[in-house]
């Protein structure tokens, strides 16, 4: 017959592989990021007086260096991370939460990315520039870490976790945890040391659990 034109069905495996695609991206993410914010928060001090023991000290400076190459990585993850997370929900997910879930993440990995290069050039004058330059330098890069890029992490992880709830793709533990990240990065980041790596393991527990789902579907299948 002519004119007609078969219908051509995904193969079954390329659908199966976005569950366990998102476990993985998750994982990733959650590791490199986390453990860049332990290098930052060990090799360097949060107050730009207290600068003088990690100038000196070769391998504080290289445990930064380290951190500044792991997180372009970690913001390709987490790009590969919400498409595959946002593909798993399907056509059911609400308009409203799906575009702050996806403009949320965009804008982390942006200012995240910002933060990384603030502290790269801040890295790159030391030795030639004034302490007052280097202290404004200091000061914005951590606060870009710290208070922007955590606070629209909060608001992807409590997206995420309103339309895991709402879509029934998570369960009841994760969407708490979810929330509660969510507010504690809110509420305090920027103010509490340490806090902001609770982001990293929350998408590392996400990856984690879609990484035991996508494994679940494939057998079942």
């Amino acid at each position: 017959m002519t004119g007609t034109r078969p219908q051509v069905s995904p193969h079954p495996q390329e659908a199966l592989s976005t569950p366990r695609a998102a476990g993985l991206a998750g994982i990733v993410f959650g590791l490199l990021l986390g453990t860049a914010i332990v290098l930052v928060r060990v090799a360097v001090p949060e107050h730009p007086a207290s600068a003088g023991a990690w100038l000196t000290d070769s391998s504080r400076r290289t445990a930064v260096r380290v951190a500044l190459a792991l997180v372009p990585f970690a913001g390709i993850s987490f790009l590969w991370f919400v498409a595959a997370v946002r593909d798993r929900m399907g056509e059911r997910e609400d308009r409203f939460f799906a575009t702050v879930f996806i403009g949320s993440g965009l804008v982390f990995v942006a200012v995240l990315l910002c933060a990384a290069a603030a502290a790269s050039g801040m890295q790159a004058t030391v030795g030639r520039a004034d302490q007052q330059l280097w202290g404004f330098g200091h000061s914005f890069a951590y606060t870009l870490l710290t208070e922007y890029s955590m606070r629209m992490a909060a608001v992807f992880a409590f997206c995420t976790s309103t339309i895991g709830r709402r879509l029934r793709v998570l369960p009841r533990p994760l969407v708490w945890f979810g929330w509660l990240v969510g507010l504690a990065l809110i509420a305090a980041a920027g103010d509490v040391a340490w806090l902001e790596l609770t982001f990293p393991v929350w998408a590392l527990v996400i990856g984690g659990y879609l990484l035991r789902a996508g494994s679940g579907r494939t057998a079942s299948g």
